[in-house]
């Protein structure tokens, strides 16, 4: 089923092409990146535009903060609290390693 906006989206695409409003676009007349994924190459490059990491990354950055946190922490509640994030951290990061 095509989309009900379709007509007039190809209406508008038409009327720029006819204005020139693709003409000398950046990249004109160069191929295309290769691409590993042409199945999901726009979600991959919006999760990257947008600065999206995988699991694994991320809760390795977070590690890194508690690590550090830790480190600069002299209250014991505080560190008590802060090592058992690192624990359940640790734990997030070998879960999502087995994962893939």
């Amino acid at each position: 089923m095509d989309h009900p906006l379709i007509d007039l989206i190809n209406a508008r695409i038409a009327a720029a092409e006819k204005d020139g409003a693709f003409d000398n676009l950046e990249g004109a007349g160069r191929p295309l990146p290769p691409c590993d994924d042409p199945d999901n190459a726009v979600m991959n490059r919006l999760l990257r535009d947008n600065g999206a990491v995988p699991e694994v990354v991320a809760l390795s950055r977070e590690l890194a903060r508690l690590r550090a946190e830790l480190n600069e922490t002299s209250d014991r509640s505080k560190r008590r609290q802060i090592i058992s994030d690192l624990s359940m951290t640790e734990a997030r990061i070998e879960l999502a390693r087995k994962r893939g």
